[in-house]
């Protein structure tokens, strides 16, 4: 299983996002959570080509990426778990947690940091939130990130398969917990002990400072209630509160052109 997961990579990881990304999309429009500001026209276009933009760039520039470099560690040796005996199964369980604590910190040090905040802001810019804000990301963003992810490889020595499951259910969780879906209040609170739910996220995507810098989490939900960097609901309910910057709230920052050139730009739109 393990060969056929590592040899068949890109399809796996391409099957999952496109049965995700439909399966939510349909949800959305079935059981929305939100009302929508602007149009799936005015946003979708943009947001997709970014991403496919972003996959291409990462093909080019990083072709063996995270999964290439966890079979180079393991045949030399680098990293933790290839140097301490532990069972398959235990190295890849901490493996996949120890890559999302990492991932958590990221996030939390690209709210932190302003050269990484230039470029993770237009992330944060999106007019409503949605399956495709969870792939909206700017393409130097991006970059830091899988930087950060390859170092984090090479620490921990991960097992490939490790690797896979832990990008599968980044790429899945991210397009889940963006999602503009409705989920029964109780339900909820019980799901969000276990994953990051729609509702949860979206507080971070709020105007308020405050809620914007609140729960990182990605897939597990225990490192923001760890860090305390955990809200629970936003102040103005989730149908009431206002996603986005105020600094960016012109409908053209919704063009591929402007979420590109936005981090050379000041919010009054000069360069």
């Amino acid at each position: 299983m393990t060969d056929y997961i590592l040899g068949n990579e890109p399809t796996i990881r391409l099957g999952v996002f496109a049965g995700i990304f439909l399966a939510l999309a349909l949800w959305e429009v079935l059981a929305p959570r939100r009302a929508r500001a602007h149009t799936r026209l005015e946003r979708w276009p943009s947001n997709i080509a970014i991403s496919v933009l972003n996959t291409a760039l990462l093909r080019v520039l990083i072709p063996t990426a995270m999964v290439g470099l966890a079979l180079m560690a393991e045949e030399n040796g680098w990293g933790l778990f290839n140097q301490v005996d532990v069972p398959f199964w235990l190295a890849l369980v901490l493996s996949v947690l120890m890559l999302d604590f990492i991932i958590y910190l990221q996030h939390v040090m690209f709210h932190a940091v302003p050269l990484f905040w230039r470029f993770h802001r237009m992330h944060h810019t999106d007019l409503d939130v949605d399956v495709t804000t969870g792939i909206r990301f700017h393409p130097i963003e991006i970059i830091f990130s899988m930087a950060i992810k390859l170092g984090a490889v090479a620490a921990i020595g991960p097992p490939a398969a490790a690797v896979v499951v832990f990008e599968v259910l980044l790429n899945a969780t991210s397009m889940f917990n963006h999602s503009n879906v409705r989920i029964p209040p109780g339900f909820d609170r019980i799901l969000r002990l276990i994953v990051v739910t729609p509702d949860m996220h979206r507080v971070h995507h709020s105007v308020i400072p405050n809620e914007t810098d609140s729960n990182f989490g990605f897939n597990m939900p225990w490192w923001d209630r760890l860090f305390g960097t955990y809200k629970a609901q936003p102040a103005n309910g989730h149908r009431g509160m206002s996603v986005g910057l105020e600094e960016f709230r012109e409908p053209r920052e919704l063009r591929l052109d402007r979420m590109l050139t936005q981090p050379i730009r000041t919010p009054d739109g000069k360069d």
